[in-house]
C-alpha cells in the first residue's frame, strides 16, 4: 500500500498536542485539533459549537502568543481547525494520520481508541505521543487494520524546534507503516527519527532522566551547589547552556517527576532505586516550585538577579560557579573529545563530579543496549537530537577512552556491562571507528557501517573522503559530485572578510569553467553572522578609509559576480543569516533556506547600513515579485524596504523570510536542516539542466528626491516622538538617500553600479562616525546593540 498524509488530526490540545498540530501546519498539512467539551455548560451553551470547541480553540489562540513561536508563520493558523471529541470524531474518516496526545492513562487512551476504530477509514495511521505507556498495551483489543497501522510517535517539546522523533512500533505494526513513518518523519516533518523499542520511556527519556537523577544525587551526596553543577554539565562537556538544573526548570519538575515515576513503576532493584525521586524534589513539588512554569524551581529571578536554590536550607541564594584548574586546562584543548577527557579524569572537584555522573550513565546506556534500541547509533542519536548533547553516551565513552575508563571502573568496583566488556575482550578499543572516511559502529561482535542517507551530506566526512579543490582561512571550495561545487565558509562565526571574498571570486570563476553550478552553504552553527565587524572597526579606528573602501568595493563586486554568473549559484542559508550573510544570498539565482532561517539586514544595529549591495538587492527583490504590466507604486516598495532595513527586522523562520521578501515565491525551504545541502545541490542541477541563463543587467526605477523626502518625513516623525535617537535618524537619512537613488526625479532608471556607489559612500561615512564605532564596539564586547 502507498501511504500519503494529506490531512491529519491531533486529539488532545494541551501544550504538546497544539505544538504538534502547529508543526503539521508549518509543513502545509491541514489539521483538525480536538479536545473535550467543557464541563457544566448551560443549556444555551450546550448547543453552541463555539463554546463546545473552546478548549481546542483556546489552545489554537495561544499559539500566536507562545515563545518560542510554534508557528513558522501566523498565516499557518488557517490550516488548523478546532473541534471536540463528542461532535467531531466522525471527521476522522477524512484524515490520513490521527495522533493521540491525551492524558497518560492507559484506560482512557484505550477508550478513545475504541471510538477512533469505529470511525477511521482502513489504512489510516494512528499513533500515540505517549512518553512511556506501552504501545502494545494500547493496541490490545482493536481491529486488525487498526493494530497494523498503530505505533508510537514520540515528539519532544517544543515539536517545531526539537529534532528527535522516536518511532515505536507495536508487535502488530506493519513494516510498510514503520518505513513510511520513518521516511515521512525525516523528509516532511524534518525530524531525526530513531526506531525505539516498546520499553519504559523509550530511549532518550530513559537515559536522560537516569542521567539527571544521578547528577542530582551526586550533587546532594558530595556537597555541590546547583550553580556549580550547571557550570560544568553544560557547554564545557558538549551539553546545552541550560545544563542540568536549568533544563529541569524548563521541562517542569512535575513533568520530570511523572517521567521518573513511569520507569520506577516498571523496574526493580538498583535501577528502580535510581528512579525514586529524592526528598528535595518531593519537597519542591509540594511547594509548587515546578520551575519556569511556576516562576521558581532550582532557580528564581528576584529583580534583575538570578538566585539558586540551596539544597540544604531550601532557601535561594547567589549563584555559585565551580572554578578549578581543569576547567582552565580544558579551554586549551582542541576539540570536544579532548576537553571532556581532560575534565573527566581531573583530580579536582570538576573531575570528581563528572566521573561520578558519567560512569553510571555510560554503564547504564551499555546495559540497555539491545533492550531499548537495536544499536548504539540509535541511542547516541536519540540523546543528541532529544537532549541536545553534542556527543551521545557511546561517543563520550570513546572520547574518554574505553580501556582507560573500564580499568578505573573495575578498580572502583563498578560493574562493567557485558556489551562494553565484549568490545575489549575482542581486542577493540572504541565503539566507533573510521576506515577510509567511513564510520563504523560496534554491534556486539564486530563493526557495521553507520547507516547513511543520501540526503544527509556530512561535509566534514565528505572532505575527508574527497578532499577540497582550494581553501584559505575563511572558506573552502568542494566538489559535491554530479558537476556541482560547494563554497563552504569556515571563518569564526562564518563572518565575511577579505579571505571569503577572495574565495567567492575564485569559486564563481572555477564553476563557470568546470562545473554545472555552485552551492554556497556550510554546516556551522549559523550560515553567517555578517561582515567581519572586528576588522571593520579596527580599520575605522585607524582611519584606514581607503582600505575599507577597497574591501567594500570588493565585496560588492563579488556579489555582482554571484548574480551574473553564467552558471546557477544557489545559496543555502540556515540559522542566523545576518547582514553580509543575507547579502550573499540575495543575488543568488535561487535561495534554498532552512526552515529555521533567521535572516535580516541588521547593520543599523551597529550604526551602519548594508554595504555589500543588500539595499539594492532587497529593493529589486520586491520589484521582481510584482506581476508584469501592472502600475507600480515605487514609493510603497521603497517604504517597505526602508522599514525592513532601518528597523533591522530579522525573520523568525524561513517562511517569514519569504514574507519579508528576502525569499521569493520560487525560492525553497528545507524542513529538515540535514537535507539542506542535498536539496540545494538538486536545485543547482535542475537549473543547469533546464538551460539556466544569467539575468540581464537592467536599470532600476527609483523614487528619487520626492521619495527621499517621504522616507525622511517618516524617520523624523519617529525621532520627534522619541522612538529613535539622533544617531538613528542620521543612519535613516543615509539609508533613505540610498534607497531613493539620490537627487533624481521619481521613476528615473538608474544603473546598479550607481546605487552601489551611493551605498558604499553612505556606509563609509557612517563607519567614520564615533557613535557608530561605539555601537560596533558594544556589539563585539557585549554581543548586543547599543542605542546612542
Amino acid at each position: 500500500m502507498t501511504y500519503q498524509i494529506k490531512k491529519a488530526a491531533v486529539l488532545g490540545s494541551g501544550v504538546m498536542g497544539s505544538g504538534i498540530a502547529a508543526h503539521l501546519a508549518n509543513i502545509g498539512i491541514p489539521t483538525l485539533l480536538l479536545d473535550m467539551v467543557p464541563r457544566n455548560l448551560s443549556d444555551e451553551d450546550k448547543v453552541n459549537s463555539k463554546v463546545r470547541n473552546q478548549i481546542a480553540q483556546g489552545s489554537l489562540d495561544k499559539l500566536l502568543k507562545q515563545k518560542p513561536a510554534p508557528l513558522a508563520s501566523k498565516k499557518n493558523l488557517a490550516l488548523l481547525t478546532a473541534g471536540n471529541f463528542e461532535d467531531d470524531l466522525d471527521k476522522l474518516k477524512d484524515v490520513d494520520w490521527i495522533i493521540e496526545v491525551i492524558v497518560e492513562n492507559l484506560d482512557i487512551k484505550k477508550g478513545l481508541y475504541e471510538k477512533i476504530d469505529a470511525v477511521r477509514k482502513p489504512g489510516t495511521i494512528v499513533s500515540s505521543n505517549t512518553s512511556g505507556i506501552s504501545i502494545n498495551s494500547m493496541a490490545e483489543g482493536r481491529s486488525k487494520d487498526f493494530q497494523t497501522h498503530f505505533l508510537g510517535t514520540h515528539f519532544f517539546n517544543p515539536p517545531r524546534y526539537l529534532k528527535l522523533l522516536e518511532v515505536i512500533p507495536a508487535t502488530s505494526t506493519s513494516t510498510e507503516v514503520i518505513e513510511f513513518m520513518k521516511e515521512f518523519g525525516e523528509d516532511r516533518l524534518g525530524k531525526g527519527v530513531v526506531i525505539a523499542k516498546d520499553t519504559p520511556n523509550f530511549i532518550a527519556n530513559r537515559i536522560g532522566t537516569y542521567g539527571l537523577l544521578v547528577t542530582l544525587r551526586e550533587m546532594l551526596a558530595r556537597g555541590y551547589s546547583v550553580g556549580e553543577v550547571d557550570s560544568v554539565t553544560g557547554p564545557a562537556i558538549g551539553r546545552p547552556k541550560s545544563a542540568t538544573f536549568r533544563t529541569l526548570d524548563v521541562v517542569g519538575l512535575d513533568t520530570f517527576g511523572h517521567v521518573a515515576k513511569n520507569v520506577f513503576d516498571q523496574t526493580t532493584g538498583d535501577e528502580q532505586k535510581v528512579f525514586e525521586l529524592p526528598a528535595m524534589i518531593t519537597k519542591m513539588l509540594e511547594n509548587g516550585w515546578l520551575g519556569a512554569k511556576s516562576g521558581q524551581g532550582f532557580f528564581v529571578k528576584k529583580g534583575k538577579e538570578i538566585l539558586e536554590l540551596n539544597p540544604e536550607t531550601m532557601e535561594y541564594e547567589a549563584v555559585k560557579k565551580l572554578k578549578t584548574p581543569s576547567l582552565e586546562m580544558a579551554k586549551q584543548q582542541k576539540g570536544l573529545a579532548a576537553k571532556v577527557k581532560t575534565l573527566t579524569y581531573a583530580k579536582d572537584r570538576t573531575g570528581e563530579l563528572l566521573w561520578s555522573i558519567l560512569a553510571p550513565t555510560l554503564t547504564y546506556s551499555a546495559k540497555l543496549h539491545g533492550e531499548i534500541a537495536d544499536d548504539i547509533v540509535a541511542i547516541d542519536n536519540a540523546m543528541k537530537w532529544g537532549f541536545g548533547w553534542e556527543q551521545g553516551p557511546f561517543e563520550i565513552w570513546d572520547a574518554i577512552g574505553v580501556k582507560e575508563s573500564v580499568e578505573k571502573m573495575t578498580a572502583e568496583g563498578i560493574e562493567v556491562p557485558a556489551f562494553a566488556q565484549s568490545l575489549l575482550d575482542q581486542g577493540f578499543d572504541s565503539f566507533y571507528k573510521e576506515d577510509n572516511a567511513e564510520t563504523y559502529f560496534f554491534n556486539g561482535q564486530d563493526y557495521s557501517p553507520v547507516p547513511t542517507n543520501e540526503k544527509v551530506i556530512n561535509l566534514k566526512q565528505f572532505k575527508k573522503k574527497h578532499g577540497v579543490i582550494k581553501k584559505n582561512s575563511g572558506a573552502s571550495l568542494i566538489d559535491l559530485g554530479d558537476g556541482i561545487a560547494l563554497l563552504e565558509f569556515h571563518s569564526q562565526a562564518n563572518s565575511i572578510g577579505p579571505d571569503i571574498i577572495q574565495m567567492i571570486n575564485f569559486a564563481v570563476d572555477e564553476v563557470e569553467k568546470n562545473f554545472k553550478g555552485l552551492v554556497i552553504g556550510n554546516q556551522g552553527k549559523n550560515f553567517s553572522v555578517g561582515a567581519n565587524l572586528g576588522m571593520i572597526l579596527m580599520e575605522a579606528q585607524d582611519d584606514n578609509i581607503f582600505e575599507l573602501d577597497f574591501v567594500v568595493r570588493s565585496f560588492q563586486n563579488a556579489m555582482l559576480k554571484i548574480k551574473y554568473s553564467s552558471k546557477p549559484v544557489v545559496a543555502a542559508p540556515f540559522g542566523m543569516t545576518l547582514g553580509g550573510g543575507a547579502e550573499v544570498c540575495l543575488p543568488a539565482a535561487h535561495i534554498q533556506a532552512s526552515h529555521e532561517t533567521y535572516m535580516g539586514l541588521v547593520e543599523a544595529g551597529v550604526g551602519l547600513i548594508p554595504g555589500g549591495g543588500g539595499n539594492k538587492e532587497l529593493y529589486m527583490k520586491h520589484l521582481k515579485g510584482l506581476p508584469n504590466g501592472v502600475q507600480i507604486d515605487y514609493q510603497f516598495i521603497a517604504n517597505k524596504v526602508f522599514e525592513t532595513i532601518a528597523m533591522a527586522k530579522v525573520s523568525t523562520s524561513g517562511e517569514e523570510a519569504r514574507e519579508n521578501n528576502f525569499l521569493n515565491f520560487v525560492d525553497g525551504i528545507s524542513v529538515n536542516a540535514d537535507h539542506l545541502i542535498y536539496d540545494a545541490k538538486q536545485v543547482a542541477l535542475s537549473l543547469y539542466e533546464n538551460n539556466y541563463k544569467a539575468p540581464l543587467r537592467e536599470k532600476v526605477p527609483v523614487t528619487g528626491e520626492s521619495g527621499y523626502a517621504t522616507l525622511l518625513l517618516g524617520a523624523e516623525g519617529m525621532f520627534l516622538s522619541g522612538f529613535i535617537s539622533e544617531h538613528d535618524l542620521k543612519i535613516a537619512k543615509k539609508l533613505a538617500y540610498v534607497l531613493a537613488g539620490g537627487k533624481v526625479p521619481y521613476g528615473t532608471l538608474v544603473d546598479e553600479q550607481y546605487l552601489l556607489d551611493l551605498e558604499r559612500e553612505a556606509f563609509l561615512s557612517l563607519v567614520a562616525e564615533p557613535k557608530s564605532q561605539a555601537r560596533m564596539q558594544n556589539m563585539l564586547v557585549k554581543g548586543k546593540p547599543l542605542r546612542n
